[in-house]
């Protein structure tokens, strides 16, 4: 098996570093926002050295638990030895009970947020970094103080915007996962793209997988499924179905399905389990949070609306 590689991207040590190993691919940052402190720059290096050092080691324990890790999750099953392992189990019982999930579904979450937990732990209290996050292809563990912010942009494969919103210290959303049809997990709906923010990564990571499966139109002729393990022939979803491809939809086919995805958002919402979600399927959308939060009723969002729509978010 390779070796860890750590780099800077661009070269800047005061910029991003970049940590990759197999199939695991990480972006980090580190800073103050807008407030600025001395040690900014002593803080940060720090925090990446914690990484780094972290970071040797994630790949090869999960793989050495990947048996147990594919295996559907269930109240007094038996607990993996890993951190990062343990991290993935946590995150997905609380929806084992409804439906089939492995703790495999949080892996890219919960190896985000043992990243970032490495970097806080080497800072004494009040002197950790205003902001910090760990951005596992898409899945980010988010670290925020005092009055530090992060505004998320959400977009299409081919760069097109879907919207953003602001993540603020004050709030208790301290992980964003994306998932959807063509991206890097398979699925077993038809969404292409859904975006779900939760108390951790590892969490918002389960919960998207489940929402992105609810946008779907079971038995439509224009939808194309396979067999997972014909698909990718090790995965942990053996012979369930998982969409391989979507043909052309009717608007009210559309929104026929991101309302079964919204519904499944709004009870992980009603129960606890996630903050918000942002559902698109082909161009249009639908945004699910919190009844005390919403401007206003849900309905379908269109690429130009979005930016409206999330900016209240």
């Amino acid at each position: 098996m390779s070796r860890p590689v750590a780099r800077y991207l661009d070269g800047d040590p005061n910029g991003r570093l970049h940590l990759q190993h197999g199939p695991i691919d990480l972006v980090i940052g580190v800073d103050d926002g807008p407030t600025a402190r001395r040690g900014e720059t002593k803080r940060r290096a720090g925090a990446f050295s914690a990484a780094i050092a972290r970071f040797q080691t994630i790949l090869d324990e999960l793989v050495s638990e990947l048996p147990l890790l594919r295996t559907p999750a269930g109240i007094g099953g038996p607990v993996p030895a890993g951190v990062v392992a343990r991290r993935m189990l946590a995150a997905v019982r609380p929806f084992a009970t409804d439906h089939f999930i492995t703790p495999m579904a949080a892996v890219a979450g919960a190896v985000a947020d043992e990243i970032l937990a490495a970097m806080l732990a080497v800072f004494d209290e009040g002197d950790c970094p205003h902001r910090a996050y760990v951005n596992n292809g898409g899945d980010i563990a988010v670290h925020l103080d005092g009055d530090a912010e992060f505004h998320v942009r959400m977009a299409r494969e081919d760069g097109v915007s879907l919207g953003d919103f602001a993540l603020r210290a004050s709030g208790p959303t301290r992980g964003i996962a994306t998932s959807g049809r063509g991206g890097r997990s398979l699925s077993m709906g038809i969404a292409d793209s859904v975006t779900v923010l939760a108390a951790n990564a590892a969490a918002a990571d389960a919960a998207v997988t489940l929402v992105a499966n609810a946008v779907d139109l079971p038995g439509h002729a224009a939808i194309h499924r396979a067999r997972a393990i014909d698909v990718v022939d090790d995965s942990d979803l053996g012979e369930r179905l998982v969409v391989t491809g979507c043909g052309p939809l009717t608007d009210a086919e559309i929104d026929m399905a991101l309302s079964r995805g919204l519904a499944r958002a709004e009870h992980f919402i009603a129960i606890g389990l996630i903050d918000r979600a942002g559902l698109f399927l082909k161009n249009r959308g639908l945004l699910a949070m919190p009844a005390a939060a919403q401007p206003r009723a849900a309905s379908p969002l269109s690429i130009d609306q979005s930016t409206e729509r999330f900016s209240n978010a």
